[in-house]
């Protein structure tokens, strides 16, 4: 089972990594905050202090264009907030 999806990368989520040293992840839906904190200490060799989960639910989204209107949703996921150790950080843009 992959735990960790993908990050988060967003204004938002990037303000808080910037000030509190905060990192966000898109999780499994079946993980809990153990099996997270061993997930990203061994991805990022970081030492993660605190793991904060919440479930984003889905939003229906509508789309008016020439052709009709076109429905869809998005889907719901599993987000965890993750605070590291001071002096640790994640560089996620390293790879580019």
């Amino acid at each position: 089972m992959e735990i960790i999806i993908k990050p988060i990368v967003t204004e938002k989520a990037t303000g808080l990594s910037e000030k509190f040293n905060r990192y966000s992840f898109k999780v499994s839906k079946d993980a809990n905050k153990i099996q997270i904190k061993k997930a990203v200490e061994a991805a990022y060799n970081v030492t993660v202090e605190n793991v904060n989960t919440m479930i984003v639910c889905g939003k229906n989204k509508v789309r008016y264009t020439k052709s009709g209107i076109i429905k869809g949703a998005t889907s719901s996921y599993k987000k965890a907030v993750v605070t590291l150790k001071e002096g640790d950080s994640i560089d996620f843009y390293s790879n580019i």
